[in-house]
């Protein structure tokens, strides 16, 4: 269904949402459909411990040829072949055994917990590397934008002095100056089509799409500054000592570890278990039909098993030291785990600061820049400023303009980067 949906979306030309995108991105993701394998594969394991307490039941039937010496009628022994056919149908159910099915259970589940946190934890990933190239593309769409803009100013001021050079009022010369800045910033509105071009095809790979000629975008409502909340990195950091996935699964590891060294550890105790028993024989030398046989030698069978550990060549004390190995391993990965979503938080948050100041300074220089180009512009067309004063007040407004949109863009992406890790 969903890959339904990208093919009459992309061919439609209909441009994509961030939403979009996202889902998208999740369903064909073959990372995320690999650990939803591995999550289903730890479900299983979690099931199969808690079966892992029903008594079992089994049937045996075994088929037997004698040579030599054999019980025939009137109780008395000959030489011949014989043949024998047994039946037995027993089960078996723990009483004790130290606990360990019950801890096993435990730990097979802090494992299914851990997966299911890693699957989380994976598309959060993704939803974040989408929401990067979703911007790239809007930034480069601005940026194109941009230079669009600015060659249009040129291409009219063009036209303009083409209409005083027909009428005699300027000499062709003086067009040379701004048909070699319209060949520039051609070059450049060309440069930043590859670039816009080259952001939407990461984007339709990273969501693996077949056909993405058409691929475009739908630029958001919510981009602007009142639509954005930067959330301080402390804050941030408790929530996400309660939420993030990592966490969760890093902590869940670290419980299927301790439950590990408890499975050990019980093999050092007895164990004790019930069992029941029912079978029966036939012997072809023997005096009595099959089924006379099969009834006469009917015997039912209950008993207890006691098993009691003496020595195991220290396989149980070994593998409890490697179980405890296991418990610190997975305390240094919750910790390793915290350390480094504190500092995703930290770059986060102080990236976003620098990027709010860029993007205020450019605001700032926006309107300088302006009013320079605008002076540069009326000495122009009043003949007392050169073509290369003009083109020096344009590259410097179109820096300006092309800063502040990658400051804009860096600072919505860093806000909502820290609302993805709360």
């Amino acid at each position: 269904m969903a890959a339904l949906l990208t093919t009459t979306l992309v061919s439609a030309q209909k441009p994509w949402t961030l939403q979009q995108c996202v889902d998208t991105a999740l369903v064909n993701n073959r990372n995320v459909k690999q650990q939803a394998l591995t999550k289903k594969t730890r479900e299983i394991a979690y099931e199969q411990a808690r079966k892992n307490l029903l008594p079992n039941l089994t049937a045996n039937v075994n088929e037997g040829v004698g040579f030599g010496r054999a019980l025939v009628d009137q109780y008395t022994y000959a030489n011949q072949t014989s043949f024998s056919t047994s039946f037995n149908v027993s089960s078996r159910v723990s009483l004790f055994d130290g606990f360990k099915m019950k801890y096993n259970i435990h730990a097979r589940k802090a494992d299914m917990y851990a997966s299911e946190a890693d699957l989380e934890k994976m598309k959060s990933d993704i939803t974040t590397s989408v929401a990067a190239n979703f911007l790239q593309i809007l930034l480069n769409k601005e940026l194109l934008q941009i230079a669009t803009d600015q060659l249009g100013l040129t291409q009219t001021k063009i036209e303009q002095r083409k209409a005083l050079v027909s009428a005699g009022k300027m000499a062709e010369g003086e067009m040379l100056d701004l048909l070699a800045q319209q060949a520039k910033e051609e070059m450049t509105q060309l440069q930043a089509k590859n670039t816009l071009n080259l952001s939407l095809l990461d984007l339709a790979q990273f969501l693996e799409l077949e056909h993405f000629e058409n691929l475009d975008v739908v630029i958001p409502t919510n981009l602007s500054e009142s639509d954005l909340h930067l959330l301080s990195a402390e804050l941030v950091y408790e929530s996400a000592l309660t939420h993030r996935p990592e966490i969760k699964g890093a902590e869940y590891r670290l419980k299927s570890s301790e439950y590990n060294v408890l499975t050990n550890k019980a093999d050092y105790y007895p164990s004790l278990s019930l069992g029941a028993e029912v079978a029966s024989q036939y012997y072809s030398s023997g005096v009595g039909s099959f089924g006379s046989q099969m009834s006469n030698r009917l015997g039912e069978n209950i008993y207890l098993s006691l098993s009691i550990p003496i020595f195991d060549k220290y396989t149980t004390r070994n593998n409890v030291r490697t179980a405890q190995l296991g418990v610190q391993s997975s305390k240094i990965s919750v910790e390793n785990a915290k350390l480094e979503l504190k500092k995703s938080i930290q770059q986060a948050y102080y990236n976003a600061i620098a990027a709010k100041s860029r993007w205020e300074a450019s605001q700032k220089s926006e309107i300088s820049s302006r009013e320079a180009y605008r002076f540069a512009n009326q000495k122009f067309e009043a003949g007392r400023g050169t073509s290369y004063e003009l083109y020096q007040a344009k590259t410097n407004l179109t820096q300006v303009l092309s800063e502040q949109a990658q400051a804009k863009y860096e600072y919505f992406f860093r806000v909502k980067l820290l609302e993805l890790l709360k």
